[in-house]
């Protein structure tokens, strides 16, 4: 609150010392006294304003301690996101191990086929007419 001081006392001694009736400076003193409370009014209003604005302005404003719980918030997703990685990574190293395992077995099949049609082959070679 804005508070301009005034002495009304000293106002109106001065406003008689140069010849001004003294009904008419206290007249004087107290439309003086009105200007001066509507403009610390005015001036109260003003600030009120501003506080508000200012207020509205920090409201969106984070505050250290929201940066930091954001912060933590953000390491335990960090946590979380690098466990669900290990899960994938064993995942992916299982279908690895499976697909290892598969070749393996499709060449073993495909070896002891390609043998047995080898000797289904050399077989019939030598059951047919003029084989040897």
């Amino acid at each position: 609150m804005y508070a301009i001081p005034f002495d009304t006392l000293e106002f109106t001694e001065q406003l008689k010392a140069v010849g001004v009736p003294d009904e008419q400076a206290k007249g004087h003193v107290k439309a003086l006294a009105v200007a001066l409370k509507q403009t610390e009014s005015r001036m109260d209003e003003r600030a009120d304003q501003r506080d508000k604005r200012s207020e509205e302005h920090l409201n969106g404003l984070a505050t250290r301690q929201d940066m930091d719980v954001r912060f933590k918030e953000l390491d335990v997703r960090f946590k979380e996101v690098d466990a669900r990685f290990k899960e994938v990574d064993a995942r992916i190293r299982e279908v690895e191990l499976k697909l290892v395992e598969t070749k393996a077995d499709i060449i073993k099949w495909v070896l002891g086929v390609s043998t047995a049609q080898t000797m289904l082959v050399v077989a019939l070679i030598k059951l047919l007419p003029g084989g040897h």
